[in-house]
């Protein structure tokens, strides 16, 4: 059984056990779920330098990245250096993060928030309206083409965005849907974790255009980011390369200015 697979055991029994303890009319009733949503696709298109920001503590591959540091402080950080978006880890078991830090990170900032977790129900999108995010993430490796389309037409039903990653050719073909607000290729290979932007120049030309184009995964350098603008992306996922200093927000800061 690799990772991915894991993960998405534990997750399904961790969603069934949420169900119980905070069942739906219960999410439906918190002052932030009727909270008017800020759009990320609308954000990235005004803007040339796309940065998503993410809160990551830790990771299966990496091990703990940083776990001194607060959400509050690196969030209103990433918004001040400039950051369109946040993306913020709420899975615990493997990532160390939790659905309180989103709601922190919601408390201090007012640009669109990403709730970065392994989404398998409805359930979880609801959750994730109530505690604060603006979009949501489908994961085509996790998830079959049905389960996708039923999931992004959801979340927009509660005024929630969409961003679907890929990891190659074969799953962007078979995913892509009008219900999706974002594609993002992720970087990393799956089979060895080698990262490489080229998965991202590849893929470029399959994404129709009325999709904001995200690369994830290894950005590690502006030049890098100018690279790929030049392939029509829009967005670019940034955490360990932040989160692995001792001060991420200053990190986004420093990066940003490179422009």
């Amino acid at each position: 059984m690799n990772t991915l697979d894991k993960i998405l055991q534990s997750k399904y029994k961790e969603v069934a056990l949420r169900k119980e303890q905070f069942p739906i009319k219960k999410l439906e009733k918190t002052p932030l779920f009727e909270r008017a949503t800020v759009s990320i696709k609308n954000a990235l298109q005004h803007t040339n330098k796309g940065i998503i920001a993410e809160f990551k503590r830790q990771s299966p591959s990496k091990g703990i990245i940083n776990d001194k540091v607060s959400v509050e402080e690196v969030t209103q950080g990433y918004a001040e250096a400039g950051a369109t978006g946040i993306s913020v880890l709420t899975d615990t078991e493997y990532f160390g993060g939790k659905s309180e830090d989103l709601m922190q990170a919601r408390s201090c900032v007012h640009i669109p928030l990403l709730r970065k977790d392994f989404t398998i129900d409805e359930y979880q999108i609801i959750e994730a309206k109530a505690i604060g995010a603006d979009f949501i993430l489908l994961i085509a490796a996790a998830l079959n083409p049905k389960q996708i389309k039923q999931l992004a037409e959801f979340a927009h039903s509660i005024q929630l965005e969409v961003l679907m990653e890929v990891h190659d050719l074969a799953e962007l073909q078979a995913s892509l849907n009008y219900h999706l607000d974002l594609v993002g290729v992720n970087n990393r290979n799956l089979k060895n974790f080698e990262v490489s932007i080229d998965t991202s120049k590849q893929l470029a030309e399959h994404i129709p255009s009325e999709f904001v184009k995200i690369s994830e995964s290894g950005i590690s350098e502006i030049e890098n980011v100018k690279i790929l603008q030049e392939y029509g992306y829009q967005g670019f996922l940034i955490g360990e390369n932040f989160m692995k200093t001792k001060n991420p927000a200053q990190a986004c800061k420093e990066f940003i200015a490179q422009w």
